[in-house]
């Protein structure tokens, strides 16, 4: 009787349960694989992703403090898949590694490309595994902009500037650069730049020299790395898993274990889609069988 008295509502109280539903089914999911990961008691391997442009260290760092901590896990693979990213992330995981070296073993292995950031990361751990054809090196530093000058003038627009000294508005897309501004950005970029070449000397054991002559920015595929020192040995993930579970002392089968993820993304998103298609649904009936009007929610969501 409800359910024909009130559909709508009726609808509502079902669509209701079945969110609160599947939110219980996937934390249970989610409880349940958190509590099998890690092989409890198992001298393990740890994996750490590190994938995409390279933004933010938080994760990395959680992840790396975390393995460090387990005393389960006797050594740490680095995979790396990023063509670089920010300085300073880079910096601080490189500076996490080292601190995290005096006491596990860290291998890197690298995937399709660890270039520019991505190699700079990998330059802090005791080994580097690449495949013959990745790419890599590109150690460098870059600083650029877009000037809309021209563009502007012929709009017929003037900017107006008020700063506070003569340098707050350099690199300014409204104006051509001076000579002086162009030498401020270009010794920062020179002493970031000395920064890197510095900490992959420092990391690979290298000399700085032979290092400047080969960080000019340029990209080397994992077989010409090898060649000047650059990483150690070729070989693919395995040979990576292998190579730091005989560091680590594992005897036998090497077992691997990945961070845990943060669930809570992940059901939030899985419920979002699911609230989202069950609506569509719901209001393509109402109006199927009522004949009302969906456009304020279509607008929404366009």
């Amino acid at each position: 009787m409800f359910s024909r008295k009130h559909p709508y509502l009726f609808f509502i109280l079902i669509f209701s349960s079945i969110v609160l539903f599947s939110f219980m089914v996937i934390s249970a999911f989610f409880s349940i694989g958190a509590n099998r990961s890690g092989f409890k008691g198992k001298d393990s391997v740890g994996i750490i992703e590190i994938t995409g442009v390279i933004v933010d260290s938080k994760k990395i760092l959680s992840d790396l403090k975390n393995f460090a901590k387990n005393d389960s896990i006797k050594a740490i693979v680095l995979r790396i898949n990023s063509p670089g990213g920010g300085v300073a992330p880079s910096q601080e995981i490189f500076r996490e590694i080292n601190k995290l070296k005096v006491r596990k073993k860290v291998i890197a292995s690298m995937g399709s490309v660890a270039a520019s950031g991505g190699y700079y990361i990998a330059a802090a751990a005791d080994g580097i595994v690449a495949s013959p054809g990745t790419i890599t090196g590109s150690i460098g530093v870059i600083m650029g902009y877009t000037n809309f000058k021209e563009l502007i003038d012929k709009i017929g627009l003037k900017p107006v500037v008020i700063k506070s000294g003569k340098y707050k508005d350099m690199g300014s897309p409204v104006r051509e650069m001076s000579k002086a501004e162009k030498k401020v950005l270009q010794d920062f970029v020179d002493k970031i730049h000395m920064q890197f070449v510095k900490d992959v000397a420092s990391g690979r054991k290298l000399d700085i020299d032979k290092v400047k002559d080969i960080a000019n920015g340029s990209i080397y595929s994992g077989e010409d790395a090898k060649a000047y020192g650059l990483i150690d040995r070729l070989g693919n993930l395995e040979d990576a898993i292998e190579w730091a579970g005989h560091l680590g002392g594992i005897k036998g089968e090497i077992f691997t274990v990945y961070p845990k993820e943060d669930s809570s993304l992940l059901i939030k998103k899985l419920l979002m889609e699911s609230v989202v298609n069950l609506m569509e649904t719901f209001f393509v009936k109402i109006q199927n069988s009522d004949n009302l009007s969906v456009s304020c929610i279509s607008n929404q969501r366009q």
